[in-house]
């Protein structure tokens, strides 16, 4: 039976939300893949916690593309209204760092290993960084997408909880609606979705797509 990382969530927050404990807000490093998918996120958890967005996506292996989102993210940080404080913090982007832990995955379809070793790869630079800046939790948008899995993701990010010693937050932020409440925000705020996750080979498989739905 899988779990449910959403509940888990839910309790974290009523041990932690300072309406509750009359403490400030605790500090999150949120790893966040694109605008559209961080807008629902954001809006959720801006409410329990002083929010550093994170946008580390050497994935995004076209530099215009990752510029285009990069600036997206930094628009909706911008406009969105927030509870607490939300900043904006950029990795480094280095897509050859993405290459090398797909090297030999190159023809595996989207969802499979080589997804799996750039989701660790993404998130063990959050940890670290959080670490880094010594902030309370970490944790990543992508368990909003339907495309991603949230039990590895969550797995993954537990296991680099072991290891860099910082909290992640637990999430599956696709329930309660969240996906289908990010597309009416990506609406509200005109922001750039993109049709594939970033990738390449992502890209590839999403026009591939089309073309099917096409003939």
């Amino acid at each position: 039976m899988k779990k449910n990382y959403q509940a888990v969530l839910d309790e974290l927050i009523q041990k932690i939300d300072p309406a509750i404990t009359g403490e400030p807000p605790k500090t999150l490093l949120l790893h966040s893949c694109c605008a559209p998918c961080s807008s629902y996120v954001i809006e959720y958890l801006s409410q329990y916690f002083q929010i550093t967005v994170f946008y580390y996506n050497p994935n995004i292996t076209e530099q215009k593309e990752y510029l285009t989102r990069a600036k997206e993210q930094q628009k909706l940080i911008a406009e969105m209204q927030t509870k607490y404080p939300v900043t904006y913090l950029e990795g480094e982007y280095d897509a050859q760092s993405f290459f090398q832990v797909a090297k030999g995955l190159e023809k595996e379809a989207e969802g499979g290993e080589r997804c799996y070793r750039c989701y660790e790869l993404r998130l063990s630079e959050t940890a670290r960084k959080a670490k880094e800046l010594q902030l309370d939790y970490f944790t990543t948008t992508l368990t909003i997408s339907p495309m991603k899995q949230a039990e590895k993701l969550n797995e993954i990010g537990l296991h680099l909880e072991e290891i860099y010693q910082v909290a992640f937050l637990p999430s599956d932020f696709k329930k309660k609606s969240g996906y289908q409440r990010s597309v009416q925000l990506s609406k509200d705020y005109d922001l750039y979705r993109q049709d594939y996750c970033g990738c390449v080979f992502s890209k590839a498989e999403a026009l591939q797509r089309k073309n099917r739905e096409e003939r």
